[in-house]
């Protein structure tokens, strides 16, 4: 008898064990019975390749804009170029999220938009006429921010900034600066298009696995870290200084341009929450998405819907994103204040993305959280 009730005792806390190691760990599979294969498509087909190509399309713009300035550099051309440039990184907004396939590969967002950049560095390349954008180390020396440097930055009028690139006793070295800087940009959105359109695609929308592995975990860890590190602190909390002793006004996007930095929070904004809701590149009717998904789950929160209370806070924080100077720099330096709530609506955001809408679909984070959040 005494065995058997030992027996018995064992069993009972075996099952203890392997229930709270389940809890801890997670389910390898998750068994609802919501369609992850047309979310998956949705994704794909209408907005992330639709994304990549518009982005392609302004980008090739902006290299023929190049060519040109190089051509003839005038104040004309150094206008017309600055116009591509500013579309092509308007446009960047919307394919900034998507790490995932070749684009993680080679360290597509972080190539394209580390700011703020090195110019002393910068400095240093063109007159060696030496560098590698292939390098890690050159990452803050290339993309959007150097050629806000190179198109906005090199002096205080147009007129002067075009000296550089004509009577400066090294024009050659600031041309080819800005062409490779250019022609880089156009080669790696060509090679990420190229993947997605070629085999990447089929590959992702068959992934319907609801383990670490899967496609939408992936993406939604890819989109949440996006939103939490790149669009959150990266574009508000860092330059309005959250993470520092101080404001950090020279880290603010677009610094040399100054005055779209608030359009390109906005269109990152507007892409975030277009893709919550499965809306198409393109504007068509929005597909199955994280918006469907939880409300498939019926996933409530303090008794009202979640995917509603994310599209209410969106809202919120785009509004509050509204009130903001054109230019970051003036905002942070006369009127911090507001730089600091709309980085508080953006957190509130963070909360229900990472932690309500993680729970509800049982996907894990699956990167490491430095910054106190």
């Amino acid at each position: 008898m005494k065995f058997l009730k030992l027996g018995i005792l064992l069993a009972i806390i075996a099952v203890a064990i392997s229930a709270c190691s389940s809890d801890n760990d997670g389910p390898a599979e998750t068994n609802d019975n919501f369609d992850r294969g047309a979310m998956l498509a949705n994704w794909a087909d209408n907005i992330i390749i639709p994304a990549y190509t518009s982005f392609n399309s302004k980008v090739a713009e902006m290299e023929a804009a190049t060519a040109a300035f190089n051509a003839a550099p005038t104040v004309e051309n150094l206008q017309s170029l600055r116009a591509a440039w500013k579309d092509a990184y308007v446009s960047f907004q919307h394919v900034s999220m998507f790490e995932i396939g070749k684009a993680e590969d080679i360290r597509f967002r972080n190539r394209l938009n580390v700011y703020p950049t090195k110019v002393a560095q910068i400095e240093d390349f063109i007159a060696s006429g030496t560098y590698d954008f292939n390098l890690p180390s050159t990452i803050d020396k290339q993309g959007f921010p150097a050629l806000d440097y190179m198109l906005n930055g090199l002096a205080e009028n147009d007129a002067e900034i075009v000296t550089f690139y004509t009577t400066n006793s090294n024009a050659e070295g600031y041309k080819n600066y800005l062409s490779t800087l250019s022609q880089t940009i156009k080669s790696l959105s060509s090679e990420v298009l190229a993947s997605w359109t070629g085999g990447y695609r089929d590959t992702f929308v068959t992934n319907t696995s609801s383990s670490a592995s899967g496609a939408v975990d992936k993406l939604t860890n890819d989109y949440i870290f996006y939103f939490e590190k790149a669009l959150r602190a990266g574009k508000v909390g860092i330059p309005a200084g959250i993470f520092s002793n101080g404001t950090l006004p020279q880290n603010v996007e677009a610094f040399y341009k100054k005055d779209i930095s608030k359009e390109l929070l906005l269109e990152a904004i507007d892409a975030s929450v277009n893709f919550f809701n499965g809306k198409s590149f393109n504007g068509a009717t929005p597909g199955q998405s994280f918006k469907t998904y939880l409300d498939y789950l019926n996933t409530i929160k303090n008794g009202e819907n979640l995917s509603a209370l994310i599209n209410n806070q969106f809202t919120v924080a785009k509004n509050k994103a509204n009130e903001l100077n054109a230019n970051f720099v003036q905002q942070i330096e006369t009127d911090n204040s507001k730089m600091l709530e709309t980085y508080d609506e953006l957190q509130r955001l963070v909360v229900l993305l990472k932690v309500d809408m993680i729970q509800a679909l049982d996907v894990n984070i699956d990167y490491v959280d430095a910054d106190g959040d």
